[in-house]
Parts: C-alpha cells; structure tokens; sequence
C-alpha cells in the first residue's frame, strides 16, 4: 500500500517527528524486498535501499534499465518463494521477464535523483485498495453485469503525492440507454459492495465511447491511467 507524505507527518507529530520506516514487500518475499533504515537519512514515504540479502532493478517498458518502471528481484534470495499452491510458479513470477534471474513483483518504483525509492503502486492487473489485493477482472466481471453497461474497466489510480490506490471505472454505455453518470456510479458501488467487497469505493466514473486495445485486441490499461492523470490535471488548470 502507497503512503501519503502528510499522513506520515501527522504519525510523526504524534512522536516527537520520530523517523517512520517505510518496508514494502510481500508473504511471497519473506518479508520486504525495499525499505528505509535506522542509519540512513530518510523522508516520507520513500524508501532509502533494497532490503538486506537482494537487489532489484527498474525497467521500462521495453526492458530497459530506468528510473521509474516496473521493479524486478534479483534472485535468488534466502525467503522468495519456490513453489505456489494450485498455480505454476515459473508463470508467475520468471515468464518473460527481461532476465532469466530477475524475478516479477508487479510493483511500479521511482528511484529519485537523490537516491531515494518511492512505491507508485501496481503495473499488472492486481490493484491495493485499502490494503486488500483484488483483481481488475474480478470488479469488471461484477460492473460489467449491471444494466447500461457495454463493456467497463477497473483501473486503479495512484495519486501523484502518494496514498491508497483509488478504484476508477471506465464504461462503454449500451448505445440505445442514455445514462445519468452518478446514478449509473451508485449502482456499481451496490454492486461491488453486495457482491465483492463493501470496502471497494469507486473514487470515479469515466464514461468512454471505446476502451484502447493493442493489437491482439488486450485493453490497454496504462493509457487508462494516463488519460485519467490527463483528465485531473485539466480539471485543475480550470
């Protein structure tokens, strides 16, 4: 889960602005794979080194090395995981990686010119909200059953001073419905509460006359992100 700057100084406040540690990982991991330590300058919500036992790499999209990216393990490392209960192991977390030895976590890292780490949540389809791992695909196949609804997305959106993930949908309307967006939105929200989770709250609906698919027709959830960072930052301009 992404922390926000000013909810760790609020915690701090309460100590004296005692430094908070920041340690991301996963039960996968055996603990963390980045973190910040009692010896090492530190600020809010950022990380100050790989944890101790492994190393990691930033790439982009093309597999390159970077400074903001999906974040790899370098393995091995005492902890990782060898095998995963009713799921192929290999699959997970080698398959078409851009290293036979760089294993996939599916976090987005920014490496700060100062050397400093900050978590920008997921890159895959598993989204955080509120600290509960869920799947794009298990709110679409749930909003997607909702009358007036053609075809939606789940996309999660990382706020760009830090925080929780939030839940944002992208629907395509059925053509022949004409739609009130907010009441159109409370009727997903039923939805996810009755039937997923009623901790999942949709911080937006975006309504969308197609969804952006790649060539072998996946849809392209990134240029959702971006268009919805795109969309906030005109909202702010006005």
């Amino acid at each position: 889960e992404c922390s926000n700057p000013q909810d760790m100084l609020f915690l701090m406040s309460k100590a004296g602005y005692k430094p908070i540690l920041e340690y991301c990982g996963g039960t996968e991991i055996g603990g963390a794979y980045i973190t910040s330590t009692l010896v090492q300058p530190s600020a809010p919500s950022t990380f100050t080194t790989p944890a101790l036992g492994l190393d990691l790499v930033i790439v982009d999209e093309e597999g390159h090395p970077a400074d903001k990216g999906e974040v790899f393990i370098v393995a091995p490392s005492i902890g990782l995981s060898t095998e995963l209960l009713n799921k192929d192991h290999h699959q997970v977390y080698f398959a078409n990686t851009p290293q036979s030895s760089l294993r996939r976590h599916g976090d987005q890292i920014e490496r700060s010119p100062n050397g400093y780490y900050r978590a920008h949540g997921r890159v895959d389809d598993t989204m955080n909200l509120g600290g509960i791992k869920v799947s794009s695909v298990e709110i679409e196949q749930i909003v997607n059953s909702v009358e007036g609804i053609c075809e939606a997305v789940a996309i999660a959106y990382s706020p760009p001073e830090g925080g929780p993930s939030q839940l944002v949908i992208y629907a395509v309307l059925e053509t022949h419905l004409q739609q009130n967006k907010e009441l159109l939105k409370n009727s997903l929200q039923t939805a996810i509460r009755q039937r997923l989770n009623p901790l999942f709250k949709i911080k937006d609906l975006v309504i969308i006359d197609t969804l952006p698919r790649t060539a072998s027709n996946k849809v392209m959830r990134r240029v959702l992100r971006e268009h919805y960072q795109a969309v906030l930052a005109s909202y702010k301009l006005v």
